[in-house]
């Protein structure tokens, strides 16, 4: 099996690359610049109403980065719009490896103590590199991914790349550019946090995944400003808002 250094990761992801195989078995890897790219502009997410509603009455519990390791899991035995995963066990090694290095993230959905969808990926300076989505409920998929818009929304990321377009992604606002239109946005995002000698460094121009959690909320129906965890109405009042 090839072992894939978390650091090449990043690097391949700073320039526009990253890794795919061709199956969970598969003992290599082969890296991926597609000619166009999908992306979801963070003000952009369609939240449609039946969605926020599922949203705001917290259909789902959701957390960030507390199962990591399920959640890539759980995308590799089924990952969305893919008959066979491009997750082997390399890529799920070196991700694992990142999220521990504090720059890969999952957003988790839960019913009661069972994970039931969610998405993780890569954030690397102002971008969040989408890798990989999984419902085993009803819109657990959609729910996760308005929660993670909202984290961007509110952590100062400028880009939120999902790779490939599908119809599901469309729906949800995704739009598909070239790839000089795309070089063009990755480097402002990551525009402070690569050093002279290509190394990724922490940089205070990095977007902040977990300023969300620090968010004040208010807490309905009285409007009083609290601190407290943030609830679905809260996301979709962050969705809904404006630029």
């Amino acid at each position: 099996m090839e072992t894939l250094d978390p650091h090449l990761v990043l690097g391949a992801y700073a320039v526009g690359v990253f890794p795919m195989a061709d199956d969970r078995k598969a003992a290599s890897v082969y890296w991926v610049e597609p000619r166009s790219r999908a992306i979801l502009p963070i003000d952009g997410f369609r939240v449609s109403r039946s969605l926020r509603k599922t949203i705001a009455r917290d259909r789902f519990r959701v957390t960030a980065d507390t199962a990591f390791e399920r959640m890539i899991q759980l995308c590799a035995e089924s990952a969305e719009d893919r008959p066979e995963t491009w997750i082997n066990t390399g890529i799920e090694r070196a991700f694992v490896a990142l999220h521990r290095m504090g720059f890969a993230h999952a957003i988790e959905c839960w019913e009661g103590d069972e994970l039931v969808g969610g998405l993780y990926g890569l954030a690397l300076g102002r971008a969040f590199f989408g890798e990989s989505m999984v419902s085993r409920r009803t819109d657990a998929s959609k729910v996760a991914l308005a929660w993670l818009v909202a984290r961007l929304k509110v952590g100062g990321f400028t880009l939120l790349d999902c790779q490939f377009q599908t119809s599901h992604l469309a729906s949800l606002g995704a739009v598909e550019i070239d790839r000089k239109d795309y070089c063009a946005l990755l480097a402002g995002a990551l525009e402070g946090t690569i050093g002279s000698s290509g190394v990724v460094s922490a940089s205070s121009a990095a977007g902040d995944f977990f300023a969300l959690d620090r968010l004040p909320v208010a807490s309905p129906p009285d409007s009083e400003v609290v601190s407290g965890p943030v609830a679905g109405h809260d996301i979709v009042q962050l969705l809904v808002q404006t630029s």
